[in-house]
């Protein structure tokens, strides 16, 4: 016996990741199993990994932002290859007005104009001529970053586990379940909401920063990853289907990209995916105790932005608040 505390941890997405190392570094002798076979099996793998907490003000509750302010920092603390070159949020001429809407409901932003978004975006010089931008933003590959933190949790002497059997839950002092819906029995009040991405490939295009394409009805996403490859993804649908993505969504997806440089027509579509994010009622992600069960779910659109708050949360559950 080494005196830790015996910790399993169930489900390797970007919540149970973050929880694993979190006990890890506390002092937990922790073992994550996750069913899927690998890291980010579920929805985190759809990610667009985007660290924004003053962007996503515009339509979270304000304990979003405020829970959320000091993620950069854990996630370049703890992964490699973050970004740290804001946010920028535009919108078609047509919709132009949804940028004075947007600036209302947010903060810590600058308005700027065409010169600017040149400088920061040379490939979009002459296409856009107001915008927002977010310094204090960043972001991450969602894929590259769990598999860092799976490195970073086996040099802190935890272990992973795959496949279809789990650890006896006996054997450990707690146990802490990040496995999203299918925690539904033991959280009844959980959800899905369906979220759609795309993955391209388009060497004709550069961007440095996540881009938010503003729209009344469906705003998208266009987020840089490495030798020109970019995720491209909406907002969160109020839908449970898990389906294929319809015709409607890729070309909505699509000409959003076409929107901000026409260069994305010559894009090669590597990937298109969907999935079901976990959410509460509220879209609040929430750490539950039951006895020695410990769940860290609901985590919406929040996981990268929020999991880092919800794994201090449930360490303190185990092991005391620090001072």
């Amino acid at each position: 016996m080494n005196g830790k505390p015996r910790i399993l941890v169930k489900g390797a997405g970007v919540a149970g990741m973050t929880a694993a190392v979190a006990l890890a570094e506390r002092g937990g002798d922790v073992t994550l199993y996750e069913s899927g076979g690998r890291v980010g099996a579920g929805a985190s793998w759809m990610a667009g990994g985007m660290l924004a907490p003053w962007c996503e003000a515009e339509s979270a509750p304000e304990e979003v932002t405020a829970q959320s302010i000091d993620s950069v920092e854990w996630w370049a603390e703890h992964v490699p290859d973050v970004t740290r070159e804001g946010s920028l949020v535009l919108a078609p001429a047509r919709d132009v007005g949804e940028i004075a809407r947007f600036g209302r409901r947010t903060s810590h932003f600058q308005t700027i104009g065409t010169v600017e978004i040149t400088q920061l975006e040379p490939d979009l010089a002459g296409r856009f001529h107001k915008g927002l931008f977010f310094p204090d933003e960043g972001h991450v590959d969602p894929r590259k970053a769990l598999k860092a933190l799976l490195a970073r949790l086996e040099q802190l002497g935890g272990r992973a586990e795959f496949g279809e059997t789990c650890p006896d839950e006996s054997a450990f002092d707690w146990v802490v379940d990040s496995t999203g819906l299918a925690a539904r029995e033991k959280l009844d009040s959980l959800r899905g909401v369906r979220g759609e991405m795309l993955l391209l490939r388009c060497p004709d295009v550069t961007l440095h920063r996540p881009v938010r394409m503003l729209h009344p009805r469906i705003p998208v996403y266009i987020v840089p990853r490495a030798d020109h490859v970019f995720m491209v993804g909406a907002t969160m649908i109020e839908s449970e289907n898990a389906g294929g993505m319809t015709v409607r969504s890729m070309m909505e997806l699509l000409n959003a990209a076409w929107t901000l440089h026409p260069g994305f027509a010559e894009a090669e579509i590597l990937e298109m995916g969907t999935g079901l994010r976990p959410s509460y009622p509220d879209n609040m992600p929430r750490v539950v105790q039951d006895g020695k069960h410990i769940y860290i779910n609901g985590m919406y659109r929040h996981g990268f932005l929020l999991s880092p708050a919800r794994a201090r949360e449930a360490a303190d559950l185990i092991f005391g608040p620090q001072a």
